[in-house]
């Protein structure tokens, strides 16, 4: 059949099998636009307020759904506003597909209104992008896309398309068949009885988690391996929900700001099995330290991060659910019960020595009172303080239900994400823990809550600065505050009114307790300002280039 290119667009993504995107119209997807209102039955379409609340929608739509988000945006500013999105997803590995549209082929090079060689900005942070000129080649390049952006490692993928090319005809022929699922690939059995004999000489096994786990829905397979050679797990930022909380072998996040008994059995161990984690430096401070007096195995999908930060003494390279799958059908079950004693007395230990006052309102009551109402659903964070807390104290059950900024590190990543989140997750209750700092730079993304009526619950853990520069400032400048404390004036409850969403403030914990119970019974968006000191601290904490011996406890 003769289709436009716009209406081409719009039948690939049905093809795809994607039935919700995230935007903002403009001129130079006006036509896409046109399309998406006539097919509104197949594709629903959220129009945020900033194109990079756009970008971080679809990002926790993905996590949350392990499909591929999709994000449209207009050629100029509003492709430029995504690049932040789509580096957050790069990243931290989210499939993602970027739609933006373009100047006409014949502009192109010539500084045309909105004109951005777009293609050329996202390079290294894209597993690939597209500069399509012929409508002809359109279906195929969004199969190519869907295909690269879901397989091996995920990851964003941007597709550039001149108005021209939307406008112009071809033939349209459907594709023969449906994406297919992964196909499942046994890895080599030298490396496998390679990284068996490792395990089977270990004493202090260790197992070391990432994303990867989460992307590859390893979860079972994982806890399997675990009980069959005996060994505690630690998980990075992005492995948190691969394990449930409650699991005897979970010992929490490793790292700067990780679980102490987490780090601490991290450096006893005399074998590290990393498995879908690729040793950011926030995770191993001194890798000399982090090195010492330990074998490694690594588990990863991509080859690139074999050896890329730390050197291992066995590789296995593949999808984590088969590779872990065909490790448990060789491995002997083992059991380590003095190490698993050990790593009982570390787990037990402190993670730091601050006084708990049961009538103050600290950031351990706010993560903890939300969780005990909240402990099923979905939880987004932006990026300070708060996402520490909220690795540290919030009870984790089942996978995919935690949407943060792990790689880069994005204030502003919350609102958007917890949007997407909440679509992705059927519409059911959805938690954003967010700062006074983060919650400034994309609060308007409150309005796209409120008119989609989303269950969301922002916790706003206001205390009144740049939290956690201002703690590297305590530690490590003596105190000079540059620039740390902006004193806004928000009144965060009219804030939350004028946008139409219910809004709350807290000083204390019985007042918390009162507002979390109002917040829940809301039907539409509500926010709560939860007031906390300037002082408090994340502890523990491993200053950066450091070791497991110069944690900070106190």
């Amino acid at each position: 059949m003769l289709l436009t290119g716009a209406q081409i667009i719009i039948k690939a993504l049905i093809e795809q099998g994607v039935d919700v995107v995230f935007g903002y119209p403009g001129g130079y997807v006006i036509n896409i636009y046109d399309e998406l209102y006539q097919n509104s039955d197949k594709i629903t379409h959220y129009t945020t307020c900033h194109e990079q609340g756009a970008c971080h929608a679809a990002d926790g739509y993905a996590r949350v759904t392990g499909r591929p988000g999709v994000v449209i945006a207009t050629s100029g500013p509003g492709a430029t506003n995504l690049v932040t999105g789509i580096a957050n997803a790069y990243l931290d590995s989210v499939p993602l597909v970027a739609i933006t549209g373009n100047v006409p082929t014949h502009m192109l090079g010539r500084d045309s209104f909105q004109e951005v060689d777009i293609s050329g900005v996202t390079m290294p942070i894209t597993k690939h992008n597209y500069l399509v000129k012929d409508v002809s080649r359109l279906a195929d390049t969004f199969r190519e896309a869907f295909a690269l952006a879901r397989s091996g490692r995920p990851g964003p993928v941007l597709i550039d398309i001149p108005k021209d090319v939307q406008l112009g005809t071809a033939e349209y022929t459907p594709a023969a068949q449906q994406p297919a699922e992964k196909t499942e690939c046994t890895p080599d059995t030298g490396v496998l009885e390679m990284a068996a004999s490792l395990i089977a000489e270990a004493k202090r096994p260790y197992i070391y988690c990432g994303g990867g786990v989460v992307n590859a829905n390893a979860s079972r397979e994982l806890l399997e391996f675990a009980d069959r050679i005996d060994a505690p797990i630690g998980l990075s930022i992005m492995g948190l929900t691969a394990v449930p909380y409650s699991h005897p072998r979970f010992l929490g996040m490793v790292g700067m700001h990780g679980r102490y008994g987490a780090t601490k059995a991290l450096y006893e161990c005399d074998l590290l099995i990393a498995v879908g984690v690729r040793f950011s430096d926030r995770a191993t401070g001194n890798k000399a330290e982090f090195m010492k007096n330990r074998k490694v195995i690594q588990i990863d999908i991509d080859p690139a991060e074999i050896n890329k930060n730390i050197g291992v003494n066995a590789s296995i390279i593949g999808d984590i659910r088969h590779v872990l799958t065909a490790l448990n059908k060789i491995l002997t079950e083992t059991a380590h019960p003095e190490w698993m004693d050990r790593i009982l007395y570390m787990k037990e230990h402190p993670d730091n020595n601050l006084e708990m006052d049961p009538g103050r309102l600290t950031p351990q009551s706010v993560i903890e009172g939300a969780c005990i109402k909240n402990c099923d659903n979905v939880v987004a964070t932006d990026v300070g303080q708060h996402q520490m807390w909220t690795t540290q104290y919030y009870q984790f059950k089942k996978p995919r239900t935690f949407v943060t900024s792990g790689g880069l590190g994005a204030m502003g990543f919350g609102m958007g994400s917890a949007i997407g989140a909440c679509i992705g997750n059927g519409f059911q209750r959805t938690l954003l823990f967010t700062s006074d700092g983060s919650f400034h730079m994309n609060m308007n993304e409150l309005a796209t809550a409120v008119s989609n009526k989303l269950p969301i619950v922002v916790i706003v853990l206001n205390n009144n600065a740049l939290g956690m520069v201002r703690q590297w400032q305590t530690l490590f400048f003596e105190g000079r505050y540059s620039n740390t404390t902006p004193d806004r004036q928000t009144d965060y409850v009219r804030l939350a009114e004028a946008f139409g969403a219910r809004g709350f403030r807290a000083k204390t914990n019985a007042e918390y307790q009162r507002c979390l119970t109002e917040a829940f019974e809301c039907k539409c968006p509500a926010l709560i300002e939860c007031v906390i000191d300037s002082n408090e601290r994340v502890l523990p904490m491993i200053p950066a280039g450091g070791s497991i011996n110069d944690i900070i406890l106190r």
